[in-house]
């Protein structure tokens, strides 16, 4: 009898994760189309803004910051936001977010118009500025609404979310150098501005509200944690790349290799193709085996380090530039990239639960802002320092310094996941001599006395 309620009470919550409720789906699909036309918006200038920059006498230091103060707006949004985000709500945060978004890609468009090479810069500066709060507020929001509705399986929907990041990053780099040919400077920025647009409705129409008490908690006393620290800069590294990538891939791809415009666009599809594809496997792998997690952040991070360094390839390698090295290299990283990313923040998520934070939207704010403020400070650091030892130095060596720091990042956490090991296995050995101490007889002398007086 009590075998059978055992069985009857173990056999509902299976029932979630094999069928999906109705607000799952489709908070899964606002989550993916803000996901997919967020990307587009974001990814668009890589193949012709640096160039078009650098021909209004726009310095390559210059360029890195304007793709960097981006990160920088977006990092200092997400603080704030992720620790407000109940008393906002999560929804309009996210409305709004796109709202704001995807009217300042619009005016983006419009600044070729002007001359003057200060004005220019102040207005890249200022409409990035704030496009970077509306992308910091529906981001941060999503991720934490994310992981309100998925709670058991949050790698593996970020990794199916990732497929729409990866898609978006896809389609970004070629749609826009073909819009900039084709139709000039305004089109890409107008065109993929109204895509992001039509997310507005939809996701005043899909998303539910969602209520939650304000918590106590903050983000220094998350940042107590050491394992919290070194994720952050797992994800630190992670962006940093990406960033470095963004802003100075294509000024290399056009001098060195010789391509186009729309030819770096594909190019660029060598990075973001094996990244979406490679995801949603990667988080089935993650949220099946929470385990190996770790190993896969270390592992990832390695072939980072190693595949950065072959990108340019590093000159001590007396390696020439190719066109083959570089796509090869791009499809490593891609997939380096995601198997590093996915586990992130679930693990997050779990180190945050494990040290007595609630399990509550407030919660989840607070890892979700601290996440994207990692990474947009990442994507300041990669384009703005990137772009200066690009500037000083070469793009080679430049991709040899975010390799260094890839390398950095998993050499720590080789460090720090052994002890975490060596800590474990000695807690449990002490516990098993302290039980065995205990099931010990307590009178095995008397009973020996007793025997001898008979």
């Amino acid at each position: 009898m009590d075998i059978d309620e055992d069985t009857a009470e173990s056999s509902p919550p299976e029932a979630p994760a094999t069928k999906m409720s109705r607000q799952q789906i489709l908070t899964l699909i606002a989550m993916a189309s803000i996901n997919f036309s967020s990307m587009i918006c974001y990814s668009i200038l890589g193949p012709f803004f640096p160039n078009e920059a650098k021909k209004k006498g726009v310095s390559q230091a210059m360029i890195g910051l304007i793709f960097g103060i981006y990160a920088l707006c977006t990092l200092v949004g997400s603080l704030i936001l992720g620790k407000y985000i109940v008393q906002i709500g999560a929804k309009f945060m996210i409305v709004a977010g796109l709202f704001v978004s995807s009217g300042c890609t619009i005016l983006f468009g419009f600044l070729d118009q002007v001359s003057d090479v200060t004005i220019f810069i102040a207005l890249c500066f200022i409409t990035r500025c704030i496009n970077a709060i509306g992308f910091s507020a529906a981001v941060t929001s999503s991720f934490a609404v994310s992981a309100k509705v998925f709670p058991d399986n949050i790698a593996t929907v970020l990794g199916f979310m990732e497929i729409f990041t990866g898609l978006g990053l896809i389609m970004g780099p070629p749609l826009g150098g073909w819009l900039y040919q084709s139709f000039g400077y305004e089109m890409p920025f107008v065109f993929t501005g109204c895509l992001l647009l039509t997310t507005v409705p939809l996701n005043l129409w899909i998303l539910p509200r969602f209520d939650a008490v304000p918590s106590q908690n903050s983000f220094l006393r998350l940042c107590t944690r050491i394992k919290i620290l070194l994720i952050c800069f797992v994800v630190f590294t992670l962006s940093s790349g990406l960033g470095f990538l963004d802003a100075t891939l294509s000024i290399f791809a056009i001098e060195k290799l010789n391509l186009s415009a729309g030819s770096v666009g594909l190019l660029m599809i060598g990075l973001s193709l094996p990244y979406g594809a490679a995801s949603p496997i990667f988080g089935v792998i993650s949220d099946k085996y929470p385990s190996i997690r770790k190993w896969m952040m270390v592992v990832g991070g390695m072939a980072t380090a190693v595949s950065f360094c072959f990108l340019g390839p590093l000159p001590v390698f007396h390696i020439r530039s190719q066109l083959w090295l570089t796509v090869l290299m791009l499809i490593v990283v891609g997939f380096s990239l995601c198997m590093t990313c996915i586990p992130t923040f679930a693990e997050m998520i779990a180190c945050a639960h494990e040290n007595g934070f609630e399990e509550d939207l407030s919660t989840l704010g607070l890892v979700s802002g601290l996440f994207s403020a990692v990474w947009s400070a990442g994507m300041f650091f990669g384009p703005t320092v990137g772009g200066y030892i690009t500037q000083a130095l070469n793009f080679e060596w430049s991709a040899g310094v975010q390799g260094a720091l890839a390398f950095l990042a998993a050499l720590l956490q080789v460090i720090y996941f052994t002890i975490e090991d060596i800590q474990k296995k000695s807690q449990k050995a002490n516990r098993t001599d302290m039980s065995q101490g205990e099931k010990s007889p307590l009178l095995p002398k008397t009973d020996h006395l007793r025997a001898d007086v008979s």
